[in-house]
């Protein structure tokens, strides 16, 4: 099972003091979590004001920076259509990019996925299919890209409501599709989603991105914390 840390997402420092922004933060989080047990880091480059970012310098510092700390290790970045609201000024940035991460994370639900993952892969890098919905799953199986994708991120807890029902719509839709699935929860759904996804075999993730707290509501002290409360829950499933 691959166990991914999602180090930093959308999240500030208010939050939790430990959320890495800078290159440097983002590069010792990536350590923590590497040393704790995680096979791959997900993250989200921050500009210069720590917001997140898809120019090329930005992703290029991020990515330069954990590669020195973690050789070796797949790095994968976002491309949320929130970072950049307009799909070509989006598709533009990501044309740019000089220092490629080794995948990308792309929403199936928003404006411009396909096009996204078209040109990732013409840049050379791999892509995680973020499947949210049912909707968004039958997006993707109308994609025609499924048998070039990494991973299919089964993310059922980004939107309110019924996380678990949402599982079953997706897994519906895409149930002959072949591929690595990747199950995780966001906020008070992680940790159970953590557990669903040992239970059924899935890869899964755990980091700031996703919770902030341990399983028994702690405050996590770094992403290292996190990545060693998710293995030993491993372990006891």
């Amino acid at each position: 099972m691959l166990l991914k840390a999602a180090i930093n997402g959308r999240r500030m420092p208010a939050e939790n003091p430990s959320i890495p922004i800078t290159p440097s933060q983002q590069a010792r989080e990536a350590s923590l979590a590497i040393a704790a047990g995680a096979g791959a880091i997900h993250v989200h480059p921050r500009d210069a004001a720590g917001w997140e970012s898809l120019v090329d310098v930005d992703v290029a510092a991020t990515l330069e920076a954990i590669r020195e700390t973690c050789p070796g290790i797949p790095i994968g970045v976002s491309t949320g259509g929130w970072i950049v609201p307009d799909v070509d000024r989006r598709l533009a940035l990501i044309q740019r990019w000089n220092v490629l991460p080794d995948f990308a994370g792309v929403n199936f639900h928003e404006p411009g996925a396909e096009q996204t993952c078209q040109l990732l892969l013409k840049k050379g890098v791999q892509f995680e299919a973020g499947i949210w919905n049912g909707e968004a799953a039958h997006i993707f199986r109308r994609s025609g890209l499924a048998n070039q994708c990494l991973r299919i991120l089964i993310e059922p807890a980004q939107e309110a409501g019924d996380a678990k029902g949402r599982i079953h719509e997706i897994e519906a839709v895409l149930h002959d599709v072949a591929g690595s699935r990747l199950l995780h929860g966001f906020g008070a759904s992680s940790w159970d989603l953590v557990a669903l996804a040992g239970r059924l075999g899935y890869d899964t993730r755990i980091g700031f991105e996703d919770t902030i707290t341990l399983p028994d509501g702690t405050l996590a002290k770094n992403n290292g914390e996190l990545i060693a409360a998710a293995r030993q829950l491993a372990a006891e499933l």
